[in-house]
């Protein structure tokens, strides 16, 4: 790519209003990046973000690159928030991936190569071991690897076989004796998924881990007799896996099959990426080059001392014999509007109070309690809940098969377009099913992204509904490793817009308005601009003002264009966005009064709040939704209001503690970079993920954010 092409793309990149959706999210893999080279963590922690950048890595390619290359097979046209059409943009963000990779691997060998050894483990070949356990291997070998092989020659007579998506792969060039060479035959041998990345070798003070393709590749000959291997090339796929669900108007039959037919179809979808090691064929790659119909941009060089597919490293990081090398994580607090969790029967609590939980400080249990009683209670007369994605032995699916199985009345909205879990919501919905459930795959051709739960009671002839709403998924799993929001309530209020929204989603209602819930696709976007319009007006008119929002992503242009114009009324716009931010902050006439942080660290911030001062009236939201085109139009999204005083001081406490990290915190800056936050001479360290284990009511009590 010659200098001047690179400078003209740069100019155009520089001079829009917005950042690139795709490069605002390579830069957030950078950060994800970051915590694998901080020196405060151990050799395994490191490794665990390395493997967190490339399992990222493979989704962006499957579903961004992959999208990018629909437009780009089918000659549709598309214009980037960065300016760019179509080919001078993926040439620009395979440059800023290519760059990324190599910054990987680096790391990997020059960093964490040299660590492992004093952690108790180290990664090795078979010629490095010793007599006895190369013995061992061979024999591991014979026994379980070698008849899982099945190497598959592509040649005039054969067909090119189909190659699966993210398997390692052996490519290798043969040649009969006697042969010449333009008759040299190109083999493939795929590592199945069901072997393990490494083998291990367990000494008394050490763990030998010896990667697969190693055993493999030192009893490769095994696979090719009385031929000549001319080379042996190690490399990986990844195909597009994006695709677009259509309107089904068979919702139970024709729906499912179509979700199962594009799950089939990612197996066999355009190849957009080939990682391959050093030293490869050029003829082999270029065949490959060929078939596959991509340049030189999406192939991707893996030194011959690191390793293909960190992923893999997953294996070693969860090794038990290192348990005790990992960050201690602290047990779950009590929340502070229930400090009597566990104690009490929840359903009478929940009478009395509204619950705010704040996960994984505070625990899952008093959902999963809440909904499980339901199930047994003789009083529970209904049960109506949307799920995403599910644990995968979820207390959540027994206690509703139970429910069903108690003769109460079961509504379940189990999305099936859950991107990477759609056969396991696929299994779960249909064992619900087939126990008298009434199940519902989703609605027409939007996702069902919102967390909602309504359990109906009956006791002594007065009905009460308890209703939960959330931010996250209904999954036990990954209730420990995200940070989210949920609410238990029996607020007539809010239990009237659930039971309104349900009617939506399981019937044929338009209600023409909710009370405290705000729901997308019809009506988010505008009533998000319409509180930050509220925020310029009162500032232009001399009143207090403030906005401070939590989201995972912010890519709608029209929220975004709606804050720019708060910012040039005066407004002061606090964002803590975790990953993709395509607005630009601190840009001159533009949004000298945006700040932008991204919280990155132990664990995964997943809650959305959304706070608007309103001279001190304030509004405090939260939910489902980030501000994104696919959230506003595309998605069945919720929004809830918090009122009561002591839980919305909870939730503007989250913010506060949020804008305070100077651990986990990187600050945007104006062309789309971020910088990590320190702490300053005169401050001591405060890192989120630790201080919300910590929490006082007193301090909640206290805060202000304007």
């Amino acid at each position: 790519m010659k200098v001047a092409a690179i400078d003209k793309f740069e100019n155009i990149i520089e001079s829009s209003d917005l950042v690139s959706r795709d490069l605002s999210w390579v830069k957030f893999n950078e950060r994800v990046f970051d915590q694998s080279k901080k020196q405060s963590r151990s050799v395994l922690e490191k490794l665990k973000f390395l493997a967190i950048t490339a399992s990222n890595l493979d989704e962006f390619f499957m579903i961004r690159i992959g999208s990018l290359y629909n437009y780009l097979d089918y000659d549709k046209e598309r214009v980037d928030y960065s300016g760019l059409r179509e080919e001078p943009f993926k040439m620009k963000l395979l440059l800023e991936c290519q760059a990324f990779h190599k910054r990987q691997q680096e790391h990997f060998v020059k960093n964490l190569l040299p660590e492992m050894h004093s952690s108790g483990f180290i990664l090795s070949n078979v010629k490095n071991l010793e007599p006895e356990e190369r013995e061992y291997i061979k024999a591991y070998f014979n026994k379980a690897v070698y008849p899982m092989l099945t190497p598959m020659v592509f040649d005039g007579y054969r067909t090119f076989p189909i190659l699966m998506n993210k398997l390692l792969i052996f490519g290798v060039v043969t040649l009969a004796p006697g042969d010449k060479k333009e008759n040299r035959k190109l083999s493939f041998v795929q590592i199945p998924a069901n072997i393990p990345r490494f083998f291990e070798v367990e000494r008394e003070d050490l763990v030998v881990y010896i990667p697969i393709e190693e055993v493999i590749r030192e009893n490769l000959i095994s696979l090719f007799r009385n031929v000549n291997i001319e080379s042996v090339n190690l490399f990986r796929i990844t195909r597009n896996g994006d695709f677009t669900l259509e309107e089904s108007e068979d919702m139970d039959a024709n729906f499912l099959e179509e979700v199962k037919r594009k799950l089939n179809e990612r197996k066999t979808g355009r190849v957009v990426r080939i990682e391959i090691e050093e030293g490869y064929s050029k003829w082999m790659v270029s065949l490959l080059k060929e078939r596959w119909n991509i340049q030189d941009d999406s192939i991707f060089k893996v030194e011959k001392a690191s390793m293909l597919d960190f992923n893999g490293l997953w294996q070693i990081v969860g090794n038990k014999r290192f348990k005790d090398k990992m960050p201690y994580i602290p047990n779950p607090v009590p929340p502070i509007s229930y400090p009597q969790e566990g104690t009490d029967d929840v359903f009478q609590v929940l009478k009395g109070r509204d619950i705010l939980l704040h996960h994984p400080y505070n625990n899952i249990d008093p959902i999963l309690d809440l909904i499980e009683k339901a199930s047994d209670d003789p009083n529970v007369m209904a049960i109506k809940m949307t799920i995403y994605r599910l644990a995968k032995d979820s207390r959540i699916t027994k206690a509703l098969l139970r429910a069903a199985e108690n003769g109460k009345h079961v509504s379940v909205l189990f999305e099936v377009k859950a991107r990477f879990d759609e056969e396991n919501n696929i299994r779960e919905a249909k064992k619900l099913q087939k126990a008298g459930c009434f199940v519902i795959y989703g609605i027409s051709n939007l996702k069902t992204h919102t967390k909602l739960m309504l359990i109906v009671r009956r006791d002594e002839n007065r009905v009460t509904r308890f209703v939960h709403l959330g931010s996250g998924n209904y999954n036990e799993d990954t209730a420990r490793l995200y940070t989210d929001i949920g609410l238990l309530t029996t607020d007539e209020t809010l239990a009237n817009d659930v039971s309104e929204f349900f009617n939506v989603i399981t019937g044929h209602s338009m209600p023409t308005t909710y009370q405290n819930l705000i729901t997308a696709p019809r009506d988010m976007r505008n009533q998000l601009i319409a509180f930050i319009e509220q925020e310029a007006e009162n500032a232009r008119n001399g009143l207090a003002s403030g906005i401070v929002i939590k989201v995972n992503s912010l890519e709608d242009s029209e929220i975004i264009y709606a804050l720019y114009r708060a910012s040039q009324s005066g407004v002061p716009v606090k964002l803590i966005i975790r990953g993709i931010c395509c607005l630009r902050p601190g840009r001159m006439g533009l949004s000298e009064n945006i700040e932008v942080i991204s919280i990155v660290g132990e664990f995964l911030e997943h809650s959305r709040i959304y706070h608007f001062h309103n001279n001190g009236e304030t509004r405090t939201y939260a939910g489902s939704a980030d501000m994104m085109v696919r959230s506003f139009d595309k998605r069945l999204e919720s929004l809830f209001r918090v009122q009561d005083p002591l839980l919305e001081k909870q939730l503007i406490n989250i913010l506060a503690y949020n804008l305070r990290d100077n651990v986990n915190s990187y600050k945007m800056i104006e062309d789309g970079s971020y910088e990590r936050k320190v702490p300053q001479d005169d401050e001591d360290e405060f890192n989120v993920h630790k201080e919300f284990f910590n929490v006082k009511i007193e301090e909640v009590m206290k805060v202000k954010l304007f």
